[in-house]
């Protein structure tokens, strides 16, 4: 029995390090997809067909960088 109790004082801490870094992966993860309200606002302003459609499709962060890049892609071809 003390057997045990000593490779649980040794094993608990790495397992718990480990779940402490599976935690960081996925918050890091939910971060990435998480959007604010000024994102939201920017979108709703100059959104057309388009972009609702990928709205529906892909999310907000997705169709967010479409219409940036389409919008930059727009700003080139005027200069």
């Amino acid at each position: 029995m003390e057997g045990m109790q000593g490779l649980a004082v040794i094993v608990f801490p790495f397992l718990l390090l480990l779940f402490a870094l599976v935690m960081e992966k996925v918050q890091a993860g939910l971060d990435r997809l998480s959007v604010g309200r000024a994102q939201v606002d920017e979108f709703l302003e100059s959104a057309d067909e388009t972009d609702v459609s990928n709205l529906a499709k892909t999310g907000l962060p997705a169709a967010l960088d479409e219409l940036r890049s389409r919008r930059s892609g727009a700003r080139e071809d005027e200069n």
